[in-house]
């Protein structure tokens, strides 16, 4: 198989999962954040500095690489690691999201979806084939399913279909998916916020037997508490000996409730999106560097952070190249950003061997000003 889970220890205070994934590109540790290089880049930044800040993973885009250049070019190249000079592992969604968030005019059908191009308005179609014959070029290490991304909230009666027509897919997924043996193809939960129709959909992909399972349909627009009472009815119904997968959640209070309720592996573009817009996460909660307070601040974005950002520049000079459109400025707001995120997770996975991740949500928490249900920043 090429995709392997190993479960190393079990927080006794919480229940989290410490492990690693091993892959043909590697083994990685989880927890995991993984930087989201959506068109084979994380924006601003090098393979070089995410080896530097050990991003041990990173996700692209299966919808803007199949758009832009195109798959048969990066298989020709010799596939996506080799396309940008990326020697560990890659996880590529596939392109589910971005088809139905991206394009207005839509029109779901069994076989798939015809759509218009999100830049251009040409007509175009995805299906569960389209989509796994994509990735088998793009070549990464971990493939998604396609599945049907409902808008939230949706009702009861359109979540039960989309749930069904998800499972339809997933099976054709899997039938279509033609490098089992050196890429591992994950499934997608759905069911909104339905407790009933997210057991149907774990159970029926779970029938399936796919090597890992991704908790797809959150971060959508859906209350924090919804999400962590989602994941606490949704994780019981996943294998315990494969990786699990929350998509698209990257703010660090929900990284911390994810972990501690199971989850393994998380992705998303909030570290530096908000970094190009001067915003940065720092111990003591959000610090927007390109407001005019700062214009005098020679001191570090995050004292006590020792990410290269931090330890080279002051929040004066950032400021001053944020607000110059200097393109360096975005480089060490996206650096530090996603350094905070992958420490994090390397403090997350050291309290969960020490038994501790409870206590240390808690302290997180009022440090970073979240309170109980509604968090100040993010």
């Amino acid at each position: 198989m090429a995709i392997t889970y190993e479960l190393i220890k079990t927080c006794k205070q919480t229940g989290a999962r410490l492990g690693k994934v091993h892959t043909p590109h590697g083994t990685f540790d989880t927890p995991m954040f993984m930087p989201v290089g959506t068109l084979a880049t994380v924006k601003t930044m090098s393979p070089e500095e995410l080896k530097q800040m050990d991003a041990q993973i990173i996700l692209s885009n299966t919808y803007h690489l199949w758009l832009r250049p195109g798959e048969d070019i990066v298989k020709e190249a010799g596939g996506l690691h080799r396309f940008m000079n990326w020697d560990r592992p890659i996880l590529t969604d596939s392109g589910g999201f971005q088809v139905f968030s991206l394009s207005k005019i839509r029109d779901i059908q069994e076989e798939g979806v015809h759509f218009r191009h999100h830049l251009s308005g040409e007509k175009l179609f995805f299906s569960p084939e389209k989509a796994m014959q994509v990735q088998n070029d793009l070549g990464p290490d971990i493939m998604m399913v396609l599945d049907e991304c409902p808008p939230y909230p949706a009702t009861y009666e359109y979540m039960e279909k989309s749930v069904a027509r998800t499972s339809r897919w997933a099976a054709r997924c899997l039938e279509a998916h033609k490098r089992p043996q050196d890429q591992g193809l994950f499934g997608i939960i759905q069911g909104g916020e339905y407790a009933d129709l997210r057991k149907r959909s774990a159970e029926d992909l779970t029938s399936l037997d796919f090597p890992g399972y991704a908790i797809g349909g959150l971060s959508v627009g859906e209350p924090k508490h919804i999400m962590n009472q989602v994941l606490e009815e949704t994780i019981p119904f996943m294998p315990s000996n494969k990786p699990r997968y929350l998509m698209g959640v990257g703010s660090p209070d929900s990284l911390i409730e994810g972990a501690l309720r199971g989850i393994d592996m998380f992705d998303c573009v909030l570290p530096t999106r908000i970094a190009r817009n001067g915003t940065c996460m720092t111990s003591n909660g959000r610090l927007v560097v390109r407001n005019a307070k700062y214009a005098r601040d020679f001191s570090p974005i995050d004292e006590n952070c020792d990410c290269y950002t931090c330890k080279n520049y002051s929040r004066a000079y950032i400021r001053h190249l944020i607000n110059t459109n200097e393109i360096f400025g975005f480089r060490l707001t996206t650096y530090h950003n996603l350094y905070f995120l992958l420490k994090l997770m390397e403090q997350v996975r050291e309290a969960i061997r020490e038994d501790r991740l409870g206590t240390f949500k808690e302290i997180f928490f009022e440090q970073y000003g979240f309170n109980k249900d509604k968090p100040k920043n993010f």
